[in-house]
């Protein structure tokens, strides 16, 4: 503090010395200039000036000091929001994956089903068909046979006509009535 002083007061003597009359004199600039500078730091001291701006410093330090804090607190809350959000992001693509994995299954299984289904059909349509072609031909060799025997009736009635004479046909006639009462009783 004594050299702060004395280099404060070997700065003001040298424009004391640098001017003409004596030092100590209002009618010296330097010297009422000195004293004006001198009155006006001692009312800022008096009045506590210095005190109050490190204060208001001070106060201004810890507003910056808080706005960092809470800067650096909601710098973290996002963070981790982001951290929260790209674990919900990670886990709702991983869900994602699961139900397009499980949709594909589904739609394998239903088509192997399908296919499973369709061939029972076409198996159970070619059973019927061949049981319809098999009653067809049936009907067919049927309607083949009772016209064969219509016909071979009608050739051998037609022969027979023209073979048998009246007496063979009447005695015909009655052996096959007899033949008829001998069934029917």
């Amino acid at each position: 503090m004594k050299k702060l002083l004395t280099l404060g007061l070997m700065l003001a003597a040298s424009p004391a010395l640098a001017s003409s009359g004596p030092f100590f004199s209002l009618r010296n600039t330097d010297f009422v200039v000195l004293c004006a500078f001198l009155l006006f730091a001692g009312a800022l001291i008096y009045f506590g000036v210095p005190g109050m701006i490190g204060r208001m410093l001070d106060d201004r330090a810890n507003t910056i000091k808080n706005s960092l804090d809470e800067a650096r607190v909601l710098r973290e809350e996002a963070q981790a929001l982001l951290a929260s959000y790209e674990a919900k992001s990670r886990e709702v693509a991983a869900q994602s994956a699961r139900i397009v994995d499980s949709a594909k299954a589904e739609a394998q299984a239903a088509a192997d089903q399908a296919k499973a289904d369709l061939a029972k059909a076409i198996a159970r349509k070619l059973v019927a068909a061949e049981e319809q072609i098999e009653s067809t031909v049936k009907s067919a060799e049927s309607a083949v046979r009772d016209r064969a025997i219509s016909v071979s009736i009608s050739v051998a009635a037609e022969v027979l006509k023209a073979q048998m004479t009246a007496e063979q046909a009447a005695a015909s006639i009655d052996a096959s009535i007899g033949q008829v009462a001998a069934r029917l009783h």
